[in-house]
């Protein structure tokens, strides 16, 4: 089978950001996916979506903060009872969003080759990357009463015809770029030449992307620096290390996963003073069964991801004077009452 190019991603349109008058705002998308060894060969027979069973735990904080978060679902999740049931009992009352999150290895239809490069959807062949979303997308709408309108690759892995499949079968809402970020050494998509800030796709789709940030001295040159440090050239003198340990630059993730309480909180802090307001928090929800995820190990270590994931929260509406929102609530203000950004 003939490989097409890795890298190309979404054609930005408009560029979006929140009211001047907006609050930081905080929304939450959480990978909602079997379990799987993040170290071997993908395997379509591990289907596995135990987790799902401890999802609640970390739903108690969002309630207790206030907090909506989407469940981008992929189709194991999706065609499991029990998943279902843990996941439409928190939908039905309100208290989360479900979207679609699409792993090509183990979504029909079955088919083709199974390896890293068509692990991310946009690098399979248009037809068969919108029959697999197509089939994601009528079994998520026939088990939670409702088609979903939010999207988040697999492997973060939008390709050239993913904006169009998104807007062909009903999707407004895309979670998957990550900024600042070039997966294409590991044949993805390279990220690096869109905004870290929302925008609208020649498609009509609106981007949220990931909340991926710098800090350090040299945090507002990070967007011109950064790739040069994290080149092969760059990793092989571990350049990105060195940066951070000096202090001088950091490219951090808001996740829990592989980050302190302490970095999250840097990375907050060093993006409000460069005047972002729009933050997304993200986590895998395998995280939540000990073993199940290279982040979480042993009931203690759940704890701590739980125990930090809460003081986050706490953090940024408090400290922050942030609020917490759902990604329909936020694309709703971009859309309506947002302003174009400049630049």
């Amino acid at each position: 089978m003939r490989r097409r190019r890795a890298g190309s991603v979404f054609t930005v349109g408009r560029r979006l950001s929140l009211p001047e008058d907006n609050p930081p705002t905080l929304i939450a998308v959480i990978d909602t996916e079997e379990e799987f060894d993040w170290s071997a060969p993908f395997n379509p027979a591990a289907t596995s979506t135990a987790n799902i069973l401890n999802q609640p735990l970390a739903q108690a904080i969002f309630d207790r903060h206030g907090l909506v978060p989407t469940y981008v679902i992929d189709y194991p999740v999706a065609a499991s009872a029990p998943a279902r049931a843990v996941l439409g009992g928190i939908a039905a009352t309100g208290r989360c969003e479900i979207g679609a999150h699409l792993h090509p290895w183990v979504n029909p239809p079955a088919g083709g080759p199974v390896d890293a490069f068509h692990s991310y959807p946009g690098n399979l062949e248009p037809g068969e990357e919108r029959a697999k979303l197509a089939a994601l997308t009528d079994c998520i709408a026939e088990g939670f009463g409702r088609r979903p309108d939010i999207y988040k690759a697999g492997r973060y892995g939008v390709g050239p015809a993913t904006g169009r499949i998104l807007a062909d079968l009903g999707y407004r809402i895309d979670a998957s770029v990550v900024p600042h970020t070039d997966f294409s050494p590991f044949e993805g998509p390279d990220f690096l030449h869109l905004p870290p800030a929302p925008f609208v796709t020649k498609e009509g789709v609106l981007a949220l992307p990931l909340s991926v940030h710098f800090a350090g001295r040299l945090a507002e040159f990070g967007s011109v620096l950064f790739p040069h440090l994290a080149s092969g050239w760059g990793r092989r003198l571990h350049l990105p290390g060195i940066a951070a340990r000096l202090g001088l630059l950091e490219r951090l993730w808001l996740s829990p996963e592989g980050h302190r309480l302490d970095d999250m909180m840097r990375q907050t802090r060093a993006a409000l003073a460069q005047g972002e307001r729009l933050f997304m928090l993200t986590y895998h929800s395998s995280s939540l069964l000990p073993g199940a995820a290279p982040y979480v190990r042993s009931l203690a270590e759940r704890e701590r991801f739980l125990g930090t994931l809460d003081r986050y929260l706490s953090f940024f509406l408090g400290a922050c004077s942030g609020r917490a929102a759902s990604l329909s609530g936020v694309a709703a203000i971009l859309l309506e009452d947002g302003r174009e950004r400049r630049g």
